[in-house]
């Protein structure tokens, strides 16, 4: 891919990412401070609805570009990106299969690998934007966890960025189908 090709993806992702992360905390916002008044929320019926949908396409595309990325961009992964795509990608596979079964008790097996990995994207996130900047790899393979890749709107979107907030997202997926009331026969 050329430079202006590569330039054009990032800009798409990152605005997808800025999307998805509004979107996600207006979810979490509506979710833990809904009025009592108001017994349903639209936006959170949709959202408790197709939950298995919109989790198995945020997680494949969460899987498929980092491959871009680390395959035909040839953007080499630094080991923090590695153990992220180690829970990442069972998730998709969790995602896929529970989505066939419409099998809604795939929380309890989806939750630990993303929060996993939402915790390991948020470590390295922190030291990516906040912590000392050096040009040491993490580890021997000369691959550091600091190279700026993908720097768009500003530097705010990088791949680190994006990952967490694919996990973001995908947690914030699992706690309206948990938290959020189901409807009733008789409501629907």
């Amino acid at each position: 891919m050329n430079a202006t090709s590569i330039h054009y993806l990032n800009v798409i992702l990152g605005a997808g990412t800025i999307a998805l992360q509004v979107l996600s905390v207006i979810a979490i916002i509506f979710l833990f401070f809904r009025s009592k008044i108001l017994s349903r929320n639209f936006y959170l019926d949709f959202i408790d609805k197709h939950f298995l949908t919109l989790s198995f396409f945020i997680s494949l595309i969460a899987s498929v570009f980092p491959l871009v990325y680390s395959e035909i961009i040839n953007f080499l992964p630094c080991s923090l990106c590695w153990w992220q795509r180690v829970f990442m990608f069972p998730a998709l596979i969790i995602y896929a299969i529970a989505l066939w079964d419409r099998d809604r008790k795939v929380i309890r097996y989806v939750a630990p690998l993303l929060s996993l990995g939402f915790l390991i994207s948020a470590y390295q996130n922190f030291f990516y934007y906040f912590g000392n900047v050096s040009n040491l790899p993490c580890d021997a393979s000369g691959v550091s966890c600091y190279q700026q890749l993908v720097s768009e709107f500003g530097g705010y979107i990088s791949i680190p960025m994006m990952a967490l907030t694919a996990f973001f997202a995908l947690l914030t997926l699992i706690a309206v189908a948990h938290f959020y009331p189901r409807r009733k026969v008789s409501e629907i």
